[in-house]
């Protein structure tokens, strides 16, 4: 399939999907494009969509980006779902160990400069990693953020090159939750503290009652995404 017939079908399949079910859509994405991997933070849409894919088909590769600066407990709820799937989640790491990173970049870079720290330690290990994928799912939803409004379900991801699927891109927070409680699912007990989105540590804190959910994300800088997502 070239690029232009892959646009074409990915056109077709967006509006063809809109009001689809999340499952509907992993089910085309894994047997339409074989070599597919989902990127994982382990937030609560992420947590859904492993359990989703499990049920769907256990083979497809998950990974995810190790900053070296997540939460203890975002490394925890790693380990309570590969335990429970049995599964091994592709750890991939930046090239600069966070020693490297200070001595290259200065102390403490993301208080100073967090799009480059997200670029070194979220955005190139990405790209390399998708380098090695026709497709990839994420856990995006249009009402996360304005920057994902009008993220489609399926669509041609021009920033890394390949296909890129957003199966809950129509839910709300309360479908997520839905979910979870209904299937028991394990998730982040930082999500229980205050933090609807959780990033690296060092650049996350909790979101007070009526501030926005993506408030606790680079709180202080006029940014609101790591870079990952277009």
């Amino acid at each position: 399939m070239n690029l232009l017939e892959k646009e074409a079908l990915i056109r077709e399949k967006a509006e063809e999907f809109e009001n689809a079910s999340a499952e509907t859509v992993i089910k085309w994405a894994v047997e339409t494009f074989p070599n597919i991997t989902f990127a994982c933070s382990f937030g609560a849409e992420d947590v859904v969509l492993v359990d989703m894919i499990q049920k769907i088909r256990r083979s497809t590769d998950i990974f995810y980006l190790d900053t070296d600066f997540h939460f203890k407990e975002t490394y925890e709820t790693r380990d309570r779902l590969s335990e429970k799937y049995g599964l091994t989640f592709v750890q991939v790491k930046p090239k600069l160990t966070p020693e490297e990173q200070a001595a290259q970049h200065g102390e403490e870079l993301w208080k100073r400069d967090p799009n480059a720290c997200c670029n070194i330690r979220k955005v190139e290990p990405l790209t390399r990693i998708l380098g090695q994928y026709d497709a990839w799912i994420t856990g995006i939803r249009r009402d996360q953020a304005p920057t994902r409004a009008n993220a489609k379900k399926v669509e041609y991801d021009t920033k890394f090159g390949l296909v890129k699927f957003n199966p809950l891109a129509s839910w709300t927070s309360d479908d997520v939750w839905d979910y979870i409680r209904a299937n028991d699912i394990i998730y982040n007990p930082l999500h229980d503290q205050n933090y609807p989105s959780i990033g690296c540590e060092h650049c996350t804190r909790p979101v007070m009652p009526g501030e926005d959910p993506r408030a606790g994300r680079w709180s202080g800088f006029e940014k609101t995404e790591c870079g990952l997502h277009k």
